[in-house]
Order: C-alpha cells, then structure tokens, then sequence
C-alpha cells in the first residue's frame, strides 16, 4: 500500500511551523507496512489544495491530509473538500455534542465558529477527536483512501492511533512489519559495515537492515516483513544476539533508549552515585543525565567550572598544573574528577576540559581538542579526543564520549551488568 502525506499551511512553506506531523505519521505507517512515497506541502489556497488531491490519486493508495480544519476563515479544507467530493456540509450532532461539553469544561462559550467545527461533509465517515474539537475524516473515492486531520500534532496523533490505524488495519491494508534498533557507539560507519559484512548478507530475504548515522551514534535497524509475526520477532531477535558477538563493546542500548539513560541505570542498579566536574561541555553531560526520570537515584551534582579560577577554588586544580600543563590537558581533566568526587562525595566523577570553539586553538591543541577524565574509587580513564570546528557539535560529542567511558567503565569494573 502507497501513502502520500498532504501537509496545508502557508505556515509550514515559510517555516515558521516546523512539519514534525509529516515524519511522524511516516514512522507510524512504515511500522504497518505502508509506504510513503511522497509529502507535499500546500498553501491555503483552494486551488492549489484541489491540485494536490487530484495528483494524489493517481498514484496513492492513501492520501492523509492535514491542517486547514480550524475555526478560522483562513482553515479552508473542509469547503475544499466538498468541492472535491462534490458533497456539502452537514451538522453532526454527535461532533456538536462533543465540542459542547469540551467547551463546558474548559468555561467557553459556544460562538459560531465553534459551532461549525462540527461541519462536516455528507460523504464522509467522521473520525473521533478525543482531544480537540475538530473531528477527522474519512473519505473514499476509486480506491483510494483520503483521511483528513487536523494540523495539531497531538490531535492528529490520536486521529492516527485510534481511528485511522486501526481501521487500516481491519480491512486489510496494513501488513505485518517489525522493527527493531540497535544502538552503536564509538566506531565509524565505514568501520562497522567492514565489521558486520558478513552477518549482515547472511540475513534472511524478509529482514532488511538500514544504517542510521548521526553525530552522536549510529543506528541499525532490522526490519522484518511478513505474515507471521511470532516468527519475525524471533529471528530479529536471533539476529540481534549474533550481532552482539561481533560488536560487543559498542552496542549500548535499543530502540528509543540514551546513553545517559542507560549509564544512569547502570548505575541505579549498582546503588552508585555520580558527580560532574564540566568545563568546555558547559553542564551538558548534567543536562543529558537530569532528562531521565529517576536521575536523582544516582547523580548528586555537577560543578561548571569554566574559568581556572574556578577550577583551582572549587574543584582543587594546582595552579602549578594548570601553569604546567594549561587547562586543556590530561592533568588537569584528572584533578578535576578528583575534585568533583572529593566535593561531592561521589563513587564515580566525570570531568570535560577542551577547545569547543570556533576559536581559542592552537598548533598543538587544535579547536575541537577535549580531554575527558572518569573515574571510580579504584580506576581511571583518561582519553583525549580531537573533534571538529563546529562548537555545538563539539559539546554533544564530547558530552557523548564521556558518558560512553563513564558506562565502559562502570561495566569493566562490574562485567555482569552487560
């Protein structure tokens, strides 16, 4: 089954509405085994709206539409699609019904813009909105599909999942499709598909693998088409624990999982505590750690120390290594661990010194030089990394690496959480 996604708004074309709907409902509908093979984006002009649909058709199987369904008189959609289908607005006293008693509890008075949201066109099937007042709705016209929502991603959201997926999948549409995704770090992609070549041709025809690159990891995803589910998710999974094997030390978690988040519950389980000690990664690493629920489990505290002074009096630098060695250096990345877990009273420190950038390099210690200490009660990592010359770039990289030596760390002293 082909799906085109239809996106109306003179606001998304300028930019000033990012199109998060779009790659939403393409993750949602490749989870059914449902293609999308086209998003357009139209302006709010009834004319260039008609156009989309009549394109649509010809090669679509499903044509989902958003946006234009407001109150307003620039939310032109429905009119649009009356001309479309040559059908007419109707009340429906259920979608009234529903708009009043959300109106009533929110202390709204009904207007009558509110009541024409519960306009519809006679030759649809009404979707259910159950958290906001403009309904779906389902159109079909020589088999073809046209399903339109609203724009507010989280009303679509559960258009899709109550409405509009299920009923694809009842009548036969959707196919069977399962996904899985491993999560890699610390190995360049070139390196890792020389590294897993062969497993990956000896995976069976029904399972597809797609490489999934970003700055900070690299993603694998199996995915597995068929009819029988239960037989599909084992042989991923089969598949997952042969990759393991081979890649060992940089799979570090699966699916929507962090690297903060799983070194965080790494260290839940062990009932071991975090403190952090950030110069040029400005309180990142702190950042990414607090965006996990239960975070306060493990992490007591971070110190930004971004000036010498700062390092030398909070964290206990010896101003004769900073003059010995400069604020970028291994020495110094070493004492502030110490400090932090010394203040902090911590069983694991983690502390960033470098260059972030787009100034401030020199000959030997290039823009993009980080060195990252961690440290336990009994060992230490000390690394140095030379990243790029953009800065943003640079302080998630260097907030990534020093996680991941934190969880290599941590699994080099307990081998039984990996």
């Amino acid at each position: 089954m082909k799906a085109e996604i239809i996106t109306i708004g003179d606001e998304i074309l300028i930019g000033q509405v990012v199109d998060t709907n779009s790659a939403w409902m393409g993750e949602q509908l490749n989870l059914h085994g449902i293609e999308v093979f086209q998003i357009t984006s139209v302006h709010d002009k009834h004319d260039h709206i008609m156009e989309a649909l009549a394109n649509a058709e010809k090669h679509a199987d499903l044509v989902l539409i958003t946006g234009g369904l407001g109150p307003t008189k620039d939310d032109i959609t429905k009119k649009v699609l009356c001309d479309y289908f040559d059908s007419q607005l109707v009340l429906d006293e259920s979608v009234l019904q529903r708009v009043t008693e959300r109106l009533t509890k929110r202390n709204v008075a009904m207007n009558q813009l509110n009541k024409d949201q519960a306009l519809v066109p006679d030759k649809c099937t009404v979707l259910t909105n159950s958290t906001g007042t403009a309904p779906g709705m389902w159109f079909e016209k020589n088999d073809t599909i046209f399903v339109s929502m609203p724009g507010v991603p989280f009303e679509m959201k559960s258009i899709m999942s109550e409405e509009v997926l299920p009923r694809l999948a009842s009548n036969g549409k959707a196919k069977s499709i399962y996904h899985q995704t491993v999560l890699v770090y610390g190995i360049p992609e070139s390196m890792l598909a020389e590294k897993i070549e062969h497993w990956e041709e000896a995976l069976p025809d029904f399972i597809k693998l797609a490489y999934l690159p970003s700055q900070l990891m690299i993603r694998l995803r199996l995915s597995a088409y068929g009819n029988q589910m239960e037989q599909m998710q084992t042989e991923v999974h089969r598949q997952i624990d042969l990759l393991k094997l081979l890649i060992p030390e940089n799979i570090f978690g699966y699916n929507g999982d962090t690297l903060a988040g799983v070194t965080g519950q790494l260290l839940a389980r062990l009932g071991a505590t975090l403190s952090i000690a950030e110069s040029c990664t400005g309180g990142n690493i702190a950042h990414l750690f607090t965006s996990n629920p239960g975070s306060s489990a493990y992490l007591k505290g971070g110190i930004v120390a971004y000036s010498n002074e700062v390092k030398t009096a909070v964290l206990g630098v010896k101003p004769q290594t900073l003059e010995a060695h400069g604020a970028v250096s291994q020495e110094v990345a070493l004492e502030m661990a110490q400090g932090a877990q010394q203040a902090l009273q911590t069983d694991y420190a983690i502390a960033t010194t470098g260059i972030a950038g787009p100034d401030g390099g020199t000959p030997d210690k290039p823009v993009g030089t980080v060195w990252i200490a961690v440290i336990s009660k009994h060992n230490i990592k000390l690394e140095r990394y030379t990243f790029a010359h953009n800065r943003e770039r640079n302080i998630l990289r260097s907030s990534q690496a020093a996680i991941n030596l934190l969880r290599q760390l941590i699994l080099t002293e307990q081998p039984s959480l990996a």
